[in-house]
């Protein structure tokens, strides 16, 4: 597997080593020995997978109180992968950072606790988007910053100028300048 470190404070792409024929592929998403030998000691306590159309926007998503720790990959599709460093004690708060995830590349996007999450479905096909996290969710702490927050000025790649597909819990998240942070 190998670890590179972005460039906002602690968060990590992780790219397994794949290993192809004829018959396809075989990777180890998570070995966590391996892992361990590089400094990546992450313990997760709950995986979630979510299915999402193309065009399908979610997030900024995180839990205050709980903050969760998510190792993202992608089974089938393309996904552009964000998130904001809420952490005001890091060089990088305030900073985003986004990454191509996908059925191809089979990158893994580490998100710290402290972190804002979300994702946009690209291509043509819909994403099946899997989750290994570091705490339960609990949805009393769960909280959400615009997607088109102007202080963060994200450039979401929508395709062909085309309006992404919003839950109304994600239209009516608060601006980063109001939102709750971690210290």
């Amino acid at each position: 597997m190998k670890i590179e470190k972005t460039r906002l404070a602690d968060a990590l792409i992780l790219t397994p080593d794949i290993f192809s024929d004829e018959r396809g592929f075989f990777y180890e998403s998570w070995n966590e020995a391996a892992l361990e030998e590089q400094g990546f000691d992450q313990r997760f306590c709950q995986d979630n997978y979510s299915y999402s159309h193309t065009g399908v926007l979610r997030g900024l998503h995180y839990q205050v109180d709980k903050p969760q720790g998510k190792l993202i990959s992608v089974f089938s599709g393309r996904i552009w992968d964000l998130i904001v460093d809420l952490r005001k004690s890091s060089a990088t708060f305030g900073q985003h950072f986004s990454v191509e995830l996908s059925d191809t590349n089979h990158k893994m996007l580490w998100v710290p606790p402290g972190f804002a999450h979300g994702f946009y479905v690209l291509g043509e096909q819909a994403a099946k988007v899997h989750y290994k996290c570091t705490d339960r969710y609990a949805p009393e702490l769960e909280r959400t910053i615009k997607w088109n927050d102007t202080d963060l000025a994200i450039g979401w790649p929508f395709a062909n100028g085309i309006a992404p597909m919003i839950s109304t819990r994600d239209q009516q998240g608060v601006e980063f300048s109001k939102a709750d942070l971690f210290d």
